[in-house]
């Protein structure tokens, strides 16, 4: 049978967290010996001093400090509970929050986002779009369900979906083509480079070549194409979204020596699997099943 309670482990981590036990009575809203209590109490169970008093001050002894550090993955554990229980006393969720990232296919999410809505009419989809790190911090603070990003996380489940090739690129009429030979990075110095912000607030990642002297900063993917269509620069784009216009002479490779193809596995990131409700984890499924026949870094 537990000697301790949930109780005391909460009242003894919200001393540790307030720096005294007056403190921790104004923000659990509890009296000051009720908290005195249950720690004394969890004290006497464990045979140990938590706290010991300095003048004014409450400080964790050596013991106290090993304790609040198991108190804590106790109480986070019991909190992760809670919620998965509250996750299946609501059943199908009101709302599925999906970030992806501007470079994945749309299409593909769109696809399996309509068979979701087929199933579950009722639920409401709010799609972020992200780039570079701005899927993963979302998902990080709690502001969306799941996200696909072309970066792991940290702490979280990590299911890759594909790999897809960036390629440079420019409109047919760029000078780069007038040139009419082999490119090498010092050709694409002299001339402007379209770039992607990160979305991120926290993170500001860069991604791939930026050594042109001239450089633009957009906020998407879009509308980088959107630049480079009008012949206003070059840049990196993810081939399932420019293939159309690659096909039609709009676009072209640029003839780079090396680099001119790169590729980026991209995952679907969540950080708790129980915590998903029905419509997020047919959303899971449907988008497997999708991305199938595309690549991973497994057949490369």
């Amino acid at each position: 049978m537990q000697k301790t309670t949930l109780e005391q482990w909460r009242m003894f981590k919200s001393v540790a967290d307030a720096g005294g036990f007056n403190q921790a009575s104004s923000q659990v809203h509890k009296s000051q010996s009720s908290i005195h209590n249950a720690v004394s109490n969890l004290e006497a169970a464990l045979g140990i001093k938590l706290f010991e008093v300095s003048g004014r001050k409450v400080m964790l002894t050596e013991a106290g400090n090993l304790m609040l550090r198991r108190g804590q993955y106790l109480l986070d554990e019991v909190s992760r509970i809670e919620d998965i229980a509250n996750t299946l006393s609501k059943g199908v969720e009101t709302e599925l929050r999906i970030a992806v990232d501007g470079a994945f296919p749309q299409n593909v999410v769109f696809q399996a986002l309509e068979k979701v809505s087929a199933m579950y009419p009722q639920v409401n989809i709010d799609i972020v779009d992200t780039v570079l790190s701005g899927t993963n911090e979302l998902i990080q603070e709690g502001l969306v369900d799941l996200g696909l990003s072309a970066f792991r996380m940290n702490n979280a489940l990590n299911d890759e979906i594909c790999r897809i090739e960036f390629i440079a690129i420019a409109h047919k009429n760029h000078p780069l083509h007038q040139l009419n030979s082999e490119l090498t990075y010092d050709n694409l110095k002299s001339y402007r480079q379209i770039i992607v912000r990160d979305s991120a607030l926290q993170t500001n990642r860069d991604s791939g070549w930026l050594g042109a002297e001239q450089r633009w900063k957009v906020g998407s993917i879009r509308a980088s194409l959107d630049l480079i269509t009008q012949g206003l620069g070059f840049a990196w784009l993810p081939m399932p979204m420019i293939s159309e216009l690659v096909d039609d002479g709009t676009l072209k490779r640029l003839p780079l020596k090396n680099g001119s193809l790169r590729s980026s596995s991209f995952y679907l990131n969540f950080k708790d699997q129980d915590k998903l409700g029905p419509a997020a984890r047919e959303f899971i499924g449907e988008l497997r099943l999708l991305t199938l026949d595309m690549p991973t870094s497994e057949e490369h």
